[in-house]
């Protein structure tokens, strides 16, 4: 009997669903699965209240850890066959209790010598935040062998609509009844099960080595060359910003909330009045560009680690 353990952390439930639905295809006879969700001692709640939402930004993009509940002593007391790991993308950085996760002694415990297939959800820019995974994972010792990216297919200023009517708001419907659902489509929740076959095959076989050009073939991934460089550019400019605000106190630290506000305006600014800027010159630099760009694509579409 090959042992999975599936680890998460979701605050709408939308990761579970996706998660549940991957491995459902998995063979119960040959295979047992175990969940874990991460609970952070103080978890963040769901709506987000906008204070709360832009205060968890320096935190979350230096990666600083918060405290966590341990997992429990079942979980603890077995070695794992396979990890698959779901985690939501804030502020273009894996989520606070993601990465407290992983930068615990449980996490280096569990995922020692582990493969381990990340399962991404979010709005779009994910690329990122997965070479910070792939180098947390490395701190675990763990071996990353197959990624999924589940996105908002819609256009990038209608998934911001959306998503902040969802986020804040507390329910995936459609905003005043004309625009789409926010977050991954249902239709993509539920296919997310087809990636459980080569997923299946590759455990059993306990060879992983074509398990992400399998995941490929399924349209696991898909990398759009424009946000390459839009999420580039932003990490450098949120590194920026965290470790301005960070400097004037912690989460809920009253003298940082000036600059917060800030931050939100930028934010504002750069989705509305940058990115714009950023597509047309990206148009007008692709066909120069169109070599490293499609390197890029490969490797984003990989789960290599540059200077590993």
């Amino acid at each position: 009997m090959k042992e999975v353990l599936v680890i998460y952390y979701s605050q709408s439930g939308q990761l579970l669903d996706i998660v549940q639905n991957l491995v459902s295809t998995f063979d119960p006879k040959r295979i047992n699965i175990t969940y874990h969700r991460i609970r952070p001692e103080k978890d963040y709640g769901f709506p987000w209240k906008p204070a709360e939402f832009y205060d968890a930004f320096p935190e979350s993009f230096l990666q600083t850890p918060c405290a966590l509940h341990p997992p429990e002593a079942e979980i603890m007391g077995k070695k794992y066959d396979l990890v698959v790991l779901g985690y939501q993308v804030w502020f273009l950085t894996p989520s606070i209790p993601i990465n407290s996760f992983l930068k615990s002694d449980h996490a280096k415990k569990l995922l020692n010598d582990t493969p381990v297939v990340t399962v991404i959800a979010c709005r779009n820019m994910w690329l990122m935040a997965q070479e910070k995974m792939k180098r947390l994972l490395l701190d675990c010792n763990a071996r990353l062998v197959g990624n999924i990216a589940l996105v908002d297919r819609h256009i990038n200023h209608i998934s911001v609509i959306t998503i902040v009517h969802w986020m804040m708001g507390g329910k995936k419907t459609r905003y005043l009844g004309i625009f789409p659902k926010p977050g991954v489509s249902d239709d993509d929740i539920r296919g997310c099960a087809r990636f459980g076959t080569p997923i299946q095959e590759a455990l059993l076989n306990a060879n992983y080595q074509d398990l992400q050009d399998n995941l490929l073939i399924l349209n696991a991934v898909r990398v759009k060359p424009l946000l390459i460089q839009t999420d580039k550019r932003g990490n450098i400019l949120f590194s920026k910003w965290a470790n301005l605000i960070i400097r004037k106190g912690g989460a809920g630290s009253p003298k940082r909330k000036k600059l917060l506000v800030w931050f939100k305006y930028y934010l504002l600014f750069a989705i509305w009045v940058i990115a714009p800027i950023v597509f047309i010159v990206f148009l007008a630099t692709y066909i120069p560009l169109y070599n490293k760009i499609k390197r890029e694509k490969a490797y984003f579409s990989s789960v290599g680690l540059k200077n590993s």
